[in-house]
């Protein structure tokens, strides 16, 4: 539908109470305010979070190709997904008529919990997190996770099998103002309290224990980074399904226009992830409407020739 720029202003306008008649007619204030407002909010949301954790844990792990996924949030939270899809009839009749539409969400975000505190653990030596094992824990959940995935897939029926292809490719097409204001307080505590870690993920480049003679709690600051970006990408996956590339590639980006100062790098990866995923949700919708592209596909074909291109021309940029 075309809608002139002035009358969703006014729609806007008086949806905030700051007009009281704007002469749109009830059809497109409908359009602009219960449709396409919840989904770019939504867009908004999940690709900040999905940016400001992805630079996050790349401090934490000092490696640029680092992602939220390498701890296994998304392969957790996909696995339960797929769980609940082929089950729901069979076992989670209860929780389905306890949670309903929210039973989905809801098994996606345990899933991505229980895998991120189960790397964790492992990961721990005398009570302090080791990132190299961290990182060889979530390679092994990961595998486990997708193995069992793909096994519960080959075994669904056909129409199983559309909704979990659906889920694992990613959409916002979901969206309304119940999804935004359940997904809001997962993502607006990251969002606010990951920026405070950027001093101490500065030090982390000089290794953890030239951060520790500098006085960084290095246990505290992995620890609280791992439950903030488990917290935000897990309600994410749990609300869009699986969305791809969007916390690896807007790090890189943000890391060749402004350095690689944390205190400013993670900040302004919220903000890229924000515009890059509703920049991507609006190409998946219009591209060839009135079909809809999975954004997780989007966000993938897009993402993979910049990143290739970032790899090849700045090499020794790239390094932290």
């Amino acid at each position: 539908m075309k809608i002139p720029v002035g009358e969703v202003v006014s729609i806007l306008l008086q949806k905030m109470g700051l007009l009281k008649d704007t002469g749109a007619s009830p059809q497109n204030a409908t359009v602009i305010f219960v449709v396409r407002l919840p989904r770019v909010v939504l867009g908004v949301l999940v690709g900040a979070a999905l940016g400001i954790s992805g630079a996050a844990i790349q401090g934490v792990f000092r490696n640029p190709l680092a992602e939220p996924g390498l701890i296994g949030i998304s392969a957790g939270a996909s696995l339960m997904a797929v769980v609940i899809i082929a089950l729901e009839a069979a076992v989670f009749v209860g929780l389905s008529n306890l949670l309903g539409y929210y039973l989905l969400a809801f098994g996606a975000f345990t899933g991505a919990c229980v895998a991120a505190l189960l790397v964790y653990q492992i990961s721990k030596t005398d009570g302090k997190p080791n990132v190299a094992t961290m990182l060889l824990a979530g390679i092994a959940i990961n595998a486990l996770a997708g193995a069992l995935t793909g096994l519960i897939t080959y075994m669904a029926n056909d129409q199983q099998l559309r909704n979990i292809t659906f889920w694992l490719l990613g959409s916002l097409g979901g969206a309304t103002w119940q999804t935004v204001t359940v997904l809001l307080p997962f993502v607006l505590l990251p969002l606010v309290l990951l920026p405070l870690t950027g001093k101490a993920l500065n030090t982390f480049a000089l290794g953890e224990v030239q951060a520790e003679h500098l006085g960084i709690n290095t246990a505290a600051v992995k620890r609280n980074v791992v439950i903030l970006a488990t917290m935000a990408v897990g309600a994410c996956v749990a609300v869009t399904g699986i969305i791809s590339f969007v916390g690896l590639l807007v790090p890189h980006t943000i890391r060749l226009l402004i350095g690689v100062d944390n205190r400013k790098l993670i900040p302004a990866s919220a903000l890229l992830g924000g515009l890059v995923l509703t920049l991507a949700d609006m190409i998946s919708r219009t591209l060839i409407a009135p079909i809809e592209l999975p954004i997780g596909v989007v966000t993938a074909i897009l993402g993979t020739p910049v990143f290739l291109y970032i790899l090849i021309k700045d090499k020794k940029k790239l390094s932290l």
